[in-house]
């Protein structure tokens, strides 16, 4: 059965055949070197008090639709890092979220928070075009991946001063994710073939991965109390779009989430 990952992976493989057709690797390391120095993401998440919050910038998404009409990166970005955000994370996939490279790089332009470009990232040329519009961390998929490619992704990472969210679903990916030397491990509670949410994965995985890993919830997080219930088991970093970006006053919703 094909599940939604699997469409999306097999266009974004025809996407990056042409994208990658029209720039090369030296023209976007060149572009990358006029972008300011990375900001750390996972130091920002390790530093900051309380909850930290990967607060995200979505429009829309396959399962719900449109989320945000009224949508400004910038203005979502100053209202993120007002309300107390570590960190941001910015869809840029155009086909299935209706993101945009220029929403990442408006973002970040609009706030000194460090940006994750939210991705499928499935090729190290997909690294350097990360990085030469602002990106200061990329997202890696377990499941959509075999070893050998996440390995060169996160090389291409670690050269080019970025950080990694490597993203499981299972005790299966998270043994495969210890095999790379990032350890920040972003848990998604959605299960991607029927978009249930389970909260107990994350649960189950921290209590098995070594001390050295700083885990992200992921996914059908929306309240105080979901928080809370994580932070019951550990976990004190959160990758939160839907439940902020329906809101109007987002930096209050942020504040009262977090603070």
């Amino acid at each position: 059965m094909t599940t939604m990952l699997d469409e999306i992976i097999a266009v974004k493989r025809e996407e990056v055949a042409a994208r990658s057709a029209l720039r090369s690797l030296d023209q976007l390391d060149t572009a990358a070197r006029e972008q300011s120095a990375p900001r750390g993401f996972r130091a920002a998440l390790e530093a900051h008090a309380g909850y930290a919050l990967i607060a995200e910038i979505k429009k829309a998404s396959p399962s719900k639709g449109l989320i945000r009409a009224d949508f400004t990166p910038a203005d979502h970005a100053r209202a993120y890092q007002a309300g107390g955000a570590a960190c941001l994370s910015v869809l840029t996939d155009e086909r299935f979220f209706q993101g945009a490279d220029a929403y990442l790089q408006t973002a970040r332009g609009a706030c000194d928070l460090p940006v994750l470009r939210k991705d499928f990232t499935i090729d190290p040329w997909q690294v350097a075009e990360a990085r030469a519009i602002g990106a200061d961390a990329i997202l890696v998929i377990v499941s959509a991946l075999d070893n050998g490619v996440m390995q060169e992704i996160e090389a291409a990472a670690i050269e080019r001063g970025m950080d990694v969210l490597v993203e499981v679903h299972d005790a299966v990916e998270l043994e495969r994710a210890l095999t790379l030397q990032s350890r920040l491990i972003g848990v998604n509670n959605r299960n991607l073939k029927d978009f249930s949410v389970d909260f107990a994965r994350t649960y189950e995985l921290v209590g098995s991965a070594p001390a050295d890993c700083t885990f992200v919830a992921e996914s059908g997080l929306s309240t105080r109390a979901d928080l809370d219930a994580m932070a019951a088991h550990g976990v004190r970093c959160f990758l939160i779009g839907e439940a902020l970006m329906r809101q109007d006053d987002v930096a209050a919703a942020t504040r009262a989430l977090i603070g």
